[in-house]
């Protein structure tokens, strides 16, 4: 989970100014050396130690001491140098409850000019290299640690949320600072915690959205009921940071793939017959 408001109300100015050393150098490292960090903030050695000692002790930094001294920025501190950005550009002024964790993310609610989601993006280790084989946006080679594939993420995701806003049902793209993406909140539950009165509607709905999405350029790569929000009778299609162009030389797999697993779906809870060629030629035509 993220951090609480209080970590952010209660970061010390010369923290913040170590995460964000630790942020530069660490896509140059993957630990950061003492000597260099302490060059990096100037700060006397018995307060850089200090500081440290808080941000380790909150699980923002870890240290390493083989084969030499060094410090990482782990996702608590990413999360804390994050929101401390969008506070100050008073895009949020509190942050709300935890809503849920999905497979590469954490979803909170929080306080803008009114409700809004906080949205991050959090590709884990395990999962790293997974990622940067299968989706082309991650960089081949180099230094990229999971942090800032997190923030790839991210821009992937914000990017397709602007474009298909006002076009599909999407969240509105509000803002966005490294791994965090704010949307518009959606009162509504995804479709897997839905019990559907007339499921035909629904299925045809959630058809028409990806063929509104297709029209307007974007596959979404990854469509299941866990990213399908129904709110009364509106369908809403959530977490778009996979999406491929109609372009790509896999787009029509990737498009039978979401097609399939949301037919099936329907066919498996609601007895349905719906046939995924026939919402392929839908799609596309």
């Amino acid at each position: 989970m993220a951090l609480s408001a209080d970590d952010i109300k209660n970061l010390h100015r010369y923290e913040i100014k170590i995460l964000h050393a630790l942020e530069r150098m660490m896509k140059k490292y993957r630990w950061v050396p003492d000597d260099e960090l302490k060059t990096a903030v100037k700060l006397s050695a018995p307060e850089l130690k200090y500081r440290l000692g808080n941000l380790i002790y909150r699980d923002f930094v870890r240290s390493e001491s083989v084969p030499y001294k060094g410090y990482a920025l782990v996702f608590a501190g990413y999360d804390a140098i994050a929101l401390t950005a969008l506070a100050s550009k008073k895009t949020i002024s509190a942050l709300g409850s935890f809503i849920g964790v999905g497979k590469e993310s954490e979803v909170y609610e929080a306080l803008g000019l009114g409700p809004v989601i906080l949205k991050f993006h959090k590709i884990g280790q395990r999962s790293f290299n997974t990622v940067r084989t299968n989706r082309e946006y991650m960089p081949e080679g180099g230094h990229c640690p999971w942090i800032f594939a997190s923030a790839k993420s991210a821009e992937r995701e914000y990017e397709a949320l602007k474009a298909l806003n006002g076009k599909v049902n999407v969240p509105v793209p509000i803002d966005i600072n490294r791994h965090v993406i704010v949307m518009s909140y959606i009162q509504g539950a995804n479709l897997n915690r839905c019990i559907l009165e007339n499921p035909e509607k629904i299925y045809s709905d959630i058809l028409e959205q990806v063929k509104n999405a297709y029209n307007a350029g974007f596959i979404h790569g990854d469509l299941s009921e866990y990213n399908v929000m129904i709110e009364g009778e509106t369908v809403w299609i959530i977490d778009w940071p996979q999406w491929v162009t109609p372009k790509h030389s896999n787009a029509d797999a990737v498009l039978m793939h979401d097609l399939d697993t949301i037919t099936s779906y329907f066919n498996k809870k609601y007895n349905t017959k719906f046939v995924t060629e026939e919402a392929i030629k839908f799609v596309k035509t």
